[in-house]
């Protein structure tokens, strides 16, 4: 089976926004650490952040580290150039996305690398009207072949995409995966925020909707009937059940990753079960 990493874009100049998106904040958390730190619940490989020369980068999810773009200026293939290389060692495949992505679900990008199979170099989906090269699976041993497109000018991601297999993945496709197709039907997965109406009219939206459910000690009145809250964070979930993630509560996601990381990012279909973690509880 294929290591998958992730790859996060962090270094673009945020014209239109006026102000650098990454330190944008969203429900809680900002929208590089969004991003990264759903890769990290994603995938099997290392996550890294490709930062522009001297970027000042908002705190970042345990595990996720930073690679410098040596180049400025020369956008996403520069980027994605760095990135690939720099978890070529470690895995075969890797997601890249922006940094702008807060609708991003572990389920589209999954099916994406699904569809990096033997002899494919980029999935590539073509969604919502669009090619989406920014959220999309690359075979890590491109970054050669792009640092050459590169050196000859071709700073387009579309020049890659004439020298190497492409399997592009039509909304349709999308969405015959049945957990893509549940959680995320309208492939929110790929919107981005360019400009502050972008981002505003993004922020005003609720957070994704999660079911708690706690147990032992944990379980007043109600028992432990699972109840679907609003949050886009496992802090802001706790929150909402009246608990606080400490030395006494933990808490398990989808029934496997046991954590207390209030900034672990949740998304629409999870379910979180609080337990307490006193001997007995």
């Amino acid at each position: 089976m294929q290591t998958a990493a992730g790859v996060v874009l962090a270094g673009g100049r945020s014209t239109r926004m006026g102000r650098p998106k990454a330190w944008l904040e969203w429900h809680g958390s900002t929208l590089l650490h969004r991003a990264t730190a759903v890769l990290a619940r994603t995938v099997d490989g290392p996550v890294v952040v490709v930062a522009a020369p001297g970027q000042e980068l908002p705190p970042l999810p345990s595990g996720v580290s930073v690679v410098e773009d040596p180049v400025e200026g020369l956008g996403p293939m520069q980027g994605l150039a760095v990135g690939l290389e720099a978890v070529a060692d470690r895995a075969e495949t890797a997601f890249v996305c922006s940094t702008d992505m807060p609708f991003l679900h572990p389920a589209f990008v999954r099916r994406v690398l699904r569809a990096l199979a033997p002899g494919t170099d980029v999935a590539l989906p073509v969604a919502r009207g669009f090619r989406q090269p920014l959220a999309a699976g690359y075979r890590t041993a491109l970054a050669g072949l792009v640092k050459d497109l590169l050196a000859k000018g071709d700073l387009r991601p579309g020049m890659l995409f004439k020298h190497c297999e492409v399997a592009r993945l039509s909304d349709e496709e999308l969405l015959a995966d049945a957990e893509l197709a549940r959680h995320d039907p309208t492939l929110e997965s790929v919107i981005n925020v360019n400009s502050p109406d972008d981002y505003a009219a993004a922020r005003d939206r609720p957070p994704p909707e999660v079911v708690v459910e706690c147990f032992g000690a944990l379980a007043r009145n109600g028992g432990h009937r699972p109840r679907g809250v609003r949050a886009a964070t496992l802090g802001a979930a706790a929150a909402e059940a009246g608990l606080t993630l400490n030395r006494h509560v933990v808490a398990a996601l989808n029934g496997d990753q046991v954590t207390r990381d209030e900034a672990l990012p949740l998304v629409a279909g999870d379910t979180v079960a609080f337990l307490s973690a006193d001997a007995g509880g």
